[in-house]
């Protein structure tokens, strides 16, 4: 089974498939998305990497965290399950109300 990976701290220029070829170095990736804020579509500057075994991922987690990439110094580290969260109130989209 593979392991996802968190990255951060990316470049705003980076795309999915620049990701996908920076961690194909490493060995095979699944999956090589970026975060986009949900109104203007931009990407958030991190992203998820899965990789199809745990060495590949141990692997690119060494030879990435903290290099330079597009410019920045990327973050790379093991993805942490997503925590539940509370229901959001459907038609309240984080402005004020007033």
């Amino acid at each position: 089974m593979g392991k996802k990976l968190y990255v951060g701290n990316l470049s705003y220029n980076v795309n999915d498939r620049d990701l996908n070829e920076k961690f194909s170095q490493c060995g095979t990736v699944e999956s090589a998305t970026l975060i986009r804020d949900q109104d203007s579509g931009r990407p958030k500057g991190v992203g998820f990497v899965e990789m199809s075994t745990e060495e590949e991922a141990a692997l690119a987690i060494s030879k990435f965290n903290t290099t330079e990439f597009a410019g920045r110094p990327m973050t790379v580290n093991e993805a942490k399950p997503m925590a539940p969260r509370a229901p959001r109130d459907s038609n309240y989209r984080g402005r004020s109300r007033y």
